[in-house]
């Protein structure tokens, strides 16, 4: 793609890092943001704030996109040409803990992403999803022509939640919007708070995982860089008015998914080290499998995720053993 002017939230965070810095390495000017806030260790995303700074062209701007006037005004100064909103408050879990931080956050804060995109236009706004918002549907694969009103956790609900204002803000104002049902994100420099990365540090310091629903969960993992240039092909393209509006929501996943007692045994292999497995029935507000229908993707983009589940897992490891200093 062409260098241009980005606002990117959520910079600091896992799948923000990495996409700021495909994007720096295109010459595109990135305006980053975020809350750094503490649901999992800051220290993590200092460290990739760290190698975006080493970028001439990358300003970092510290705001929590729930504060409306900070945000028009950085929208307002900096007149990007793209906005990506990847700055939420993830998990599932969580989200039954502490649901406050995620009306905050995801509705709110989203509220004045799109706010600011119509005081402020841009030739096309991309913000996550997730395929949360398909809950513990029995239609598989699942495909963005699904109907999906039935969440099973309030995460689920607010990605649901911004695909409507998306939408109609698209339809009202003409913002050309594009939504993206993240499947099961890992790779180096992840989150903290996924399964994956606790499995890891559990594995190396001898102490046993729990495997829900007796290791028959399955997920549909998708690598970092699969999801970095899914985004960068959709970044330019911005939807075609359909309907009376401008708005489209894509499915990112692998297309494969992995029971997650078939992810522990690649991941024992990427470590070196054997799994002490203890085995527990379901969790509240989980799923029990999924599985992304990429055909849309793959219709309109010609792209679809290929990275394996063990090539990913292994450049996860080698990254996390030199990270944590672990052998």
């Amino acid at each position: 793609m062409q260098p241009c002017k980005i606002i990117l939230t959520g910079a600091a965070g896992f799948i923000g890092s990495h996409l700021a810095t495909r994007l720096l390495k295109a010459g595109c000017e990135v305006i980053g943001i975020d809350n750094l806030n503490d649901y999992y260790e800051v220290s993590l995303k200092n460290y990739r704030l760290e190698k975006l700074n080493k970028y001439n062209n990358f300003e970092f701007i510290l705001c929590d996109i729930s504060d409306k006037d900070t945000v028009n005004k950085i929208f307002a100064e900096y007149k990007a040409d793209y906005v990506i909103n990847l700055a939420a408050q993830a998990g599932v879990r969580y989200s039954i803990e502490n649901p406050q931080v995620y009306i905050d956050s995801n509705v709110i804060g989203f509220f004045n992403i799109l706010e600011a995109c119509r005081n402020n236009p841009v030739k096309h706004l991309i913000y996550a999803s997730s395929s949360s918002v398909y809950g513990n549907s029995d239609k598989i694969p699942f495909s963005v022509e699904d109907r999906v009103d039935n969440p099973i956790s309030l995460y689920a609900a607010t990605k649901k939640t911004n695909e409507l204002m998306a939408y109609t803000y698209s339809h009202l104002f003409g913002i050309p919007a594009t939504g993206l049902r993240f499947f099961t994100v890992y790779g180096p420099a992840g989150r903290p708070d996924m399964a994956y990365f606790s499995f890891t540090k559990k594995i190396l310091s001898g102490e046993p995982i729990k495997l829900f629903n007796y290791g028959e969960l399955e997920r549909d993992f998708t690598y970092i860089d699969d999801i970095v240039e899914g985004i960068m092909n959709i970044i330019p393209s911005a939807p075609q008015e359909n309907n009376g509006a401008r708005a489209k929501v894509y499915n990112i996943g692998n297309n494969k998914p992995v029971a997650l007692k078939e992810f522990v045994s690649a991941l024992e292999d990427a470590i070196g080290e054997k799994a002490k497995i203890e085995y527990l029935p379901m969790q509240p507000g989980d799923v029990y499998r999924t599985f992304a229908d990429v055909s849309e993707l793959e219709k309109d983009f010609g792209f679809k995720p290929q990275t394996d589940i063990r090539t990913g897992l292994k450049k996860f490891a080698e990254w996390y053993k030199e990270y944590y200093k672990e052998v």
